[in-house]
């Protein structure tokens, strides 16, 4: 099976086989409708949430390094919230690393020391470059100074939770009443959908 880990409050580290050719589809907007639980007259809210699945960086062997100008970085220590012991609350184990030129950012507050939630978030940034520069077809780091900006127009599925329960896929076109199983990670209809609509 698969092993997930929270590496910070919005990231989320899984590991195990296949992961990023099963789940990399979940990239792109998910909607969610629900009665809002900040309103008091109960009214329906819609909300977004921009998933980026990428793939674990690691380094190339026996390759040049994949080297990031350090004028080009912004990198901010803070206090983690969450397990870990006391270091938590009295170091600045939490790392958040911006790439100035896209706006970039990664982040981590999963592991103990500050110099392992540093190289963790430095390899989660370099994974986001990485994508970037292969969408864009950019072959140097320093040639990469455009703004990246999620179009929120495009969702690809919709969590409806009220007035009817329905996750619909807009790609597939495949939808389900069991809005709870997928809202607890059973994306298997939609994995499966994917595969199945490669093979024709």
């Amino acid at each position: 099976g698969w092993q997930a880990k929270i590496i910070d409050e919005n990231v989320l580290e899984v590991k195990g086989n296949y992961v990023y050719g099963y789940l990399k589809k979940e990239s792109g907007v998910h909607r969610l409708v629900r009665i809002s639980p900040f309103s008091a007259e109960k009214k329906r809210h819609t909300s977004f949430a921009l998933v980026e699945v990428l793939p674990e960086f690691k380094e190339p062997e026996g390759k040049e390094s994949f080297k990031i100008p350090e004028d080009d970085l912004r990198i901010e220590f803070s206090r983690s919230s969450g397990p870990g012991g006391q270091n938590v609350n009295k170091v600045e184990t939490a790392v958040r690393i911006v790439h100035l030129p896209t706006n970039l950012s990664a982040a981590s507050q999963s592991e103990r020391s500050q110099s392992q939630n540093r190289e963790k978030a430095m390899n989660l940034l370099k994974a986001k470059l990485l994508k970037l520069m292969e969408e864009n077809e950019i072959e140097e780091i320093n040639n990469l100074k455009v703004k990246v900006k999620p179009e929120w127009g495009s969702q690809i599925r919709s969590y409806v939770l009220n007035p009817y329960k329905l996750v619909k896929d807009h790609r597939s076109g495949v939808e389900t009443g069991q809005i709870e199983n997928v809202l607890a990670g059973d994306l298997d209809l939609f994995v499966e959908s994917d595969i199945i609509g490669k093979s024709f």
